[in-house]
């Protein structure tokens, strides 16, 4: 009944493979994991991972090269034989011990796609990933209520169960660079193609949060995917905040003003938010003018 569908690069999935297995068990229906590898070069993590092959049916499998973050979980997707393919990241752990029951339940006639949520830890982590936990408890960690305000938006790759067969319709876009994003995109594709995502509260914690160096990086990784997708028409400019408030504002010069401000100020802006107690605010601002500074260039 259920295919569960884990890509990871570079991390240890032995707990959570244990985990969901358990819970597979007890539940008594027809299922399968399977752990592709997207060509890691931590072989310790591979050593601990290749313990999953001693569960039953599970596979864990190391892809002779990598292949990209759209192309794995593709790949998963069409090798899955079950109707109902549950993708977890590999950073993620259930909450619930009732985790997969609750999936489960919640498969009605008319279910297309259906997302748990993501929780973060309660307790305050060190100052190197404070801005990563921060901005996962207050952009990320949403109730369904919340959810369902803009139900494709919010609506992330870590923890969803999806029927195999919207993949004949929509799958992860291949083509664009491994950048990030690819989430957004593949909502849009759902959203253009009116396949509904159900919100429920079935949420996993999300654990392998990047130190803040790493995430304001990939953060300005992220702006610049928006940028490329719209540029090549994947997305329309007013599909995500950021490009919204661009368009909003380039036709009154305040864009150009935003694009000086970054030059001027990314500095202060990074020290904030690589300090102990990162804004938000600044954080959103850091985005916007650097997303400013590239337009500016074209």
């Amino acid at each position: 009944m259920i295919s569960v569908l884990i890509p990871v690069y570079n991390y240890n999935i032995s707990e959570l493979a244990s985990a969901v297995h358990k819970q597979l068990i007890l539940s008594e229906i027809p299922f399968e994991i399977l752990c592709y590898d997207d060509c890691s070069n931590n072989l310790k993590f591979q050593e601990y991972n290749n313990r999953i092959n001693t569960l039953s049916h599970c596979e864990y499998h190391i892809l002779p090269k990598n292949i990209g973050r759209s192309a794995i979980r593709n790949k998963l997707a069409q090798n899955a034989k079950y109707d109902w393919c549950l993708f977890l990241d590999a950073d993620v752990i259930p909450k619930s011990s009732d985790f997969i029951s609750s999936y489960i339940e919640s498969i009605s006639e008319k279910s297309q796609i259906i997302y748990g949520g993501i929780l973060y830890q309660e307790k305050r982590v060190d100052t190197s990933r404070i801005l990563r936990w921060i901005y996962g408890n207050k952009r990320e960690a949403l109730s369904t209520q919340q959810r369902n305000k803009n139900s494709y938006l919010s609506f992330l790759t870590l923890n969803f169960l999806i029927h195999k067969s919207v993949f004949d319709t929509v799958r992860f876009n291949e083509a664009i660079p491994n950048l990030r994003h690819e989430d957004t995109l593949f909502s849009y594709n759902l959203k253009q193609a009116n396949i509904r995502i159900e919100h429920i509260e079935n949420p996993v914690y999300h654990l392998g949060l990047d130190d803040s160096e790493t995430f304001l990086k990939k953060s300005l990784d992220s702006v610049e995917a928006i940028d490329l997708f719209i540029t090549q028409d994947l997305l329309p400019a007013n599909y995500t905040k950021i490009t919204r408030v661009y368009n909003s504002i380039k036709n009154y010069g305040i864009s150009k003003f935003l694009s000086v401000i970054y030059t001027k100020y990314e500095n202060t802006f990074r020290k904030n938010l690589l300090g102990k107690n990162p804004s938000l605010k600044i954080f959103d601002l850091y985005r916007l003018t650097y997303y400013c500074f590239i337009n500016s260039k074209k």
